[in-house]
């Protein structure tokens, strides 16, 4: 098979798709369950034809032998994951912090389904997600991940692999800040449980004789909803600067 035939404008072309198309079906925002595959697929299309021209002179030429050529392109589809995969891991943060607050609050059981991670989870998970999206949007930090697909060639240039322990030392590091900012997200509810549950422990020794817990589950909920729309701002606000800085790394 030869492929010297492929013009140089054309391989420039099928190398850019290959890691926007992989970042984008995975990049918070462009790459969630409800947004159809085909439409983010046309966007990466478009995209790559766009930077394609800009690109075209730092891209490698193309290879004059099949398998050079299937090696290069599944090389930038491993990055484009990569930088895909890290923006959909600080999502967790939001997840992390609806399940702590839905056992705060006593709300844990109360699932539904949540369109962001393709399944079932607490009702707090599923409203921080979608607030995430919305926010993702109508803060303008779409517009960051669009210039951050040509700013990843500056990061790591395209033909090149990035070693697997740098991928798995960023990957660790952002689970690690994620949980630990969903955890912090999460703290007036942590706060509020331990002063609450001390109290009915407490209670219950005072009065064994009543059924503290069931007379103060809905003191639990009507409290632990009251704190989270308090501080619903101010998580938000965290979570956005969290998800900002990295669009600002990508740039």
């Amino acid at each position: 098979m030869d492929i010297s035939s492929i013009s140089t404008t054309s391989f420039a072309a099928i190398l850019v798709f290959a890691r926007i198309g992989s970042m984008l079906m995975l990049l918070p925002g462009f790459g969630e369950s409800m947004v159809p595959a085909r439409l983010r697929l046309a966007l990466a299309l478009v995209l790559a034809l766009m930077l394609g021209a800009i690109l075209e002179p730092r891209l490698p030429p193309p290879p004059e032998q099949p398998m050079s050529l299937f090696a290069l392109v599944g090389g930038e589809v491993l990055i484009g994951l990569m930088f895909g995969a890290i923006g959909r891991l600080m999502l967790s943060a939001l997840s992390v912090a609806g399940q702590v607050i839905g056992m705060q609050s006593g709300l844990a059981f109360a699932q539904t389904f949540d369109p962001s991670l393709g399944s079932q989870g607490a009702i707090f998970s599923t409203f921080l997600n979608l607030t995430g999206v919305v926010l993702i949007f109508t803060t303008g930090l779409h517009h960051m991940f669009i210039t951050g697909l040509l700013g990843s060639y500056e990061l790591i240039g395209p033909g090149t692999i990035p070693l697997p322990s740098d991928a798995k030392d960023l990957a660790t590091d952002t689970v690690a800040q994620s949980y630990r900012l969903g955890i912090q997200m999460a703290s007036p509810l942590i706060a509020f449980g331990l002063i609450f549950y001390l109290a009915l422990g407490v209670l219950s020794r005072l009065m064994p004789q009543v059924q503290i817990f069931f007379v103060a589950m809905p003191s639990n909920v009507l409290v632990g909803i009251t704190i989270f729309a308090l501080s619903f701002s101010a998580m938000m606000a965290v979570w956005v600067m969290y998800i900002e800085r990295y669009g600002a790394s990508l740039n």
